[in-house]
């Protein structure tokens, strides 16, 4: 059967959960070939043999920790040409859509972004994306090459299939741009012991609705009761209330959770882009016309003051 190439999104050996994924997606095409690159990248195979990998290709240098995104791209070049595989996957982030697109300018092939589904096709891998913030979905294939695709975290259940997961090491030989970007310091990130939000199961955004920073914390703690992430609208993150880095919306993050519960927003075309295809939408809102529940499973019209403290109460109360 064929192969597709899938490079892996770990941090020291901790395989995130969109490649699992990815690994699900790439079984539909042909099998799965894991790319794994960096410190760790040997501590890999068990959990991608588990779900579906043949084959793990490893490499680990300096140069990708210490420079920006060409090493890995230089990687993941010498791996499409040791595999020549009919397609190859990468996790939509913003990194990995550089990758991507680097990867099929130099491969010259053609490049699909923000998929989230894939199956195979007479002519090639078929990609299924959003389109129009959402409105509409569409059905592509690249025209040119081998097709280079982005998938949203989200897209795909994690489904195990053990597989062989044979390790091989990759050659890797870095080109004069590899080091042209150096990465001069590092801050970690403080953790909220929250998930990640484009990778959470389930998200709970606050908007103008919420009346302020002090009351975010009502959004916080039905977050918290549900083990899902917190995001923000546009109106909320420009007022100061909550982190840039939680903005859902055409201009902050797309997700596509299995869960989005909206509490005091209006649902405005620019939030909708970023998490229309989300699987079940829940909106609070006290105003009954808010555009947001006409893409709804589900809506709440009341006071989220009064709705979400009920809602968080109730969940825990279940839990305990």
């Amino acid at each position: 059967m064929a192969e597709v190439l899938v490079l892996v999104d770990h941090v020291d050996g901790a395989v995130r959960k969109p490649t699992l994924e990815l690994l699900t997606l790439a079984r539909r095409v042909g099998d799965p070939v894991a790319v794994v690159l960096g410190a760790g990248a040997g501590d890999t195979a068990p959990v991608l043999g588990e779900h579906g990998a043949v084959k793990v290709l490893t490499a680990d240098a300096p140069e990708f920790a210490d420079y920006l995104v060409v090493p890995k791209v230089d990687a993941l070049q010498a791996a499409f040409e040791a595999v020549s595989p009919v397609a190859v996957l990468v996790v939509s982030s913003a990194e990995g859509k550089e990758i991507a697109a680097r990867l099929a300018l130099r491969v010259g092939s053609g490049i699909i972004t923000d998929a989230t589904d894939l199956e195979a096709g007479d002519q090639g891998v078929v990609a299924t994306q959003a389109a129009f913030a959402a409105s509409f979905t569409t059905k592509s294939r690249v025209s040119r090459g081998v097709p280079v695709i982005t998938v949203k975290p989200n897209s795909a259940p994690v489904e195990p299939a053990p597989a062989a997961g044979t390790v091989e090491a990759l050659p890797v030989s870095f080109g004069e741009t590899a080091t042209g970007t150096k990465v001069t310091s590092r801050t970690p990130r403080e953790s909220t012991g929250r998930p990640e939000l484009t990778e959470a199961a389930i998200v709970v955004s606050g908007g103008r609705g919420v009346n302020g920073a002090e009351n975010f914390p009502l959004i916080e703690a039905l977050a918290d009761s549900l083990g899902a992430a917190v995001g923000a609208s546009r109106a909320a993150v420009d007022a100061g209330w909550y982190p840039h880095t939680s903005q859902v919306g055409q201009t902050g993050k797309s997700v596509s959770p299995q869960l989005y519960i909206a509490s005091g927003i209006s649902g405005a075309i620019q939030h909708r882009a970023g998490m229309q295809t989300s699987k079940t939408i829940v909106a609070i809102n006290k105003d009954a016309e808010a555009p947001i529940f006409e893409l709804v499973d589900y809506g709440v019209v009341g006071d989220l003051f009064a709705v979400v403290p009920q809602l968080t109460e109730e969940i825990n109360t279940r839990k305990g």
